[in-house]
Order: structure tokens, then sequence, then C-alpha cells
């Protein structure tokens, strides 16, 4: 219809990873990471990190059937292999985390000094997925 918006794609809202112990990924993502779930149960954790993203930890093989709630239906999904999840942070906190990780003996795999200005560095979880951690300047979008 004439006047009438394009639809369009403002943000990624939710990521999801795909863990095999999910009681052992909530002790990392929450004692290591600090982060705090905004609602978990057997299934799952959801962790909110800004003001429109969440990060979806699901417990592998759980989500294979529809889940029905109250308001609607969650068709089934699920993920395999390792995956890679950036999480941004202000880069004059990046040596805090690098000391946060070194006290739970987190390994750092790689670190990258990006063109545009920015800072990465990389590390596992308990399931293997590659964590980023990057400050601004890596994207024009952050």
């Amino acid at each position: 219809m004439a006047g009438e918006a394009e639809p369009r794609i403002t943000a990624v809202v939710e990521t999801a990873l795909y863990v095999d112990d999910l009681d052992r990924a909530r002790r990392f993502y929450e004692k290591v990471l600090g982060l705090e779930a905004q609602v978990s149960d057997q299934r799952f954790a959801a962790y909110p990190l800004g003001p429109a993203s969440v990060l979806l930890l699901f417990k592998r093989g759980e989500t294979l059937t529809t889940v029905t709630l109250p308001g609607g239906t969650i068709p089934p999904h699920d993920g395999q292999g390792p995956l890679h999840v950036g999480l941004g942070v202000p880069a004059e906190h990046m040596a805090a985390w690098e000391a946060r990780l070194a006290t739970h003996g987190v390994a750092i795999e790689g670190r990258t000094e990006w063109p545009r200005g920015g800072r990465s560095i990389y590390f596992r979880d308990p399931d293997g997925h590659l964590v980023e951690l990057l400050t601004p300047g890596v994207w024009t979008v952050y």
C-alpha cells in the first residue's frame, strides 16, 4: 500500500547457545561472567545483556518438542557443535576482565586489535563455545 513503511529488522534481541549441562553452564556465566538470570527452569536460562539483548542458554535436547505457553507456542529448536558469541564491554574494563578470567582459571585463546580501534579477547565456556569480549570500535555500529 502507498505510504506504508517497508518492514525492517532493528536488532538481534536473542542469542542462543545450547549446552550439555545447564547447571555447569549457569555456574560459568553467573560466577565467571557475573550475569544474572532473569528467568530459568530445567530447560533454559535467560540473561539480559543490555537494553535490547538477551543471552539464552538451552539444555541441549530439551527443546525438541513444541513448548505451549499461556500466550502461544514456541516451535522446536536445538543446536550442535561449538558456536561463537561476542559480548560488548567498555574498553576501560578489558584489563579487569582479563584478570577476572585468570582468577577463574579461564585461558584466553586469542587477542585481536581491530583496525577500527576496538579490541577483542577470546576464550571458551565449559561446552566449548567461543566467547568473545569486545570493546567499542570493532564494528561501525559498536
